[in-house]
């Protein structure tokens, strides 16, 4: 496999203008890792520094989608101070488990991730789409901040579908409407993705050469992405978003688990 700093620059390019574009829109639907760290293994990375390196890059993203929201009063602020503890303690939890799964398994990790997050989004179409804060529930709170804190562990691992999820518990437990849990789930996120980052640099596992353009772009991408994504037709958007999820959650089961495992078993090298 290629090492992330063994990249030519037109690789570099090409990686930058996926995180652009997948920030721009994702910023609004979620799911940006299920898209980018995938494309990273697809460009050679070694898994772990893959995901470490694309955690410090979305930083950068859930800082410049949370800005659009901090005028006005789509923050639910009286939340804010629990769910950022809470989220604070479950992303490192997930973050200290990384470094101590075998890389071969990362990828199959992602793929299965990615796979359980294209069905739960094929079947649950309201998810992170639709607000149902007029609808009468019973107390649900503290059932939303027991799933923050396993959510929180999981987005500290990966990332990948951890804010769609994440919107969808903020909609259906604390009855957010759709404008409040974007603003909470990308603020909160700023916490998850950002003490997960301090843990993988204490291993040496972020790529700084890399991860700074790429979070550069992912800033810039958020901070359009959260002023004009909302715009575009979420019916087409979903539609674009499924499929390249479970394309690229195929491609990777395929491709980067099954195939170099079977490789391996026929006394081929594993790519």
């Amino acid at each position: 496999m290629l090492a992330s700093s063994a990249m030519t620059a037109i690789q570099t390019f090409l990686l930058a203008a996926v995180f652009f574009l997948t920030s721009a829109i994702s910023v609004v639907t979620g799911s940006t890792s299920a898209i980018t760290v995938p494309v990273m293994f697809q460009f050679g990375m070694e898994p772990r520094a893959a995901v470490a390196t694309n955690m410090f890059a979305l930083t950068f993203l859930s800082a410049g989608g949370t800005l659009p929201f901090l005028r006005g009063g789509a923050l639910s602020r009286r939340r804010l101070p629990p769910l950022i503890a809470i989220t604070l303690a479950g992303s490192a939890v997930g973050a200290m488990l990384l470094p101590v799964i075998p890389a071969r398994m990362v990828p199959v990790f992602v793929s299965s991730a990615i796979i359980g997050l294209a069905v739960f989004s094929t079947i649950y179409r309201r998810a992170g789409v639709a607000s149902d804060a007029g609808t009468s529930r019973p107390p649900m709170e503290g059932v939303g901040y027991l799933l923050t804190f396993l959510l929180g562990i999981y987005g500290g691992v990966f990332s990948g579908g951890y804010v769609t999820i994440l919107t969808a518990v903020f909609v259906a437990c604390f009855r957010m409407t759709f404008l409040e849990a974007i603003a909470a789930t990308k603020l909160v996120n700023v916490f998850s993705s950002g003490i997960a980052t301090l843990i993988f640099m204490g291993h040496g596992l972020v790529d700084y050469r890399l991860g700074l353009p790429l979070g550069a772009v992912m800033f810039v991408g958020a901070l359009l992405g959260a002023r004009y994504a909302r715009r575009l037709k979420e019916t087409w958007l979903r539609r674009i978003y499924l499929a390249a999820l479970w394309a690229l959650a195929l491609k990777t089961l395929l491709f980067d688990v099954l195939r170099p495992a079977h490789a391996g078993d026929s006394g081929m090298p594993a790519r």
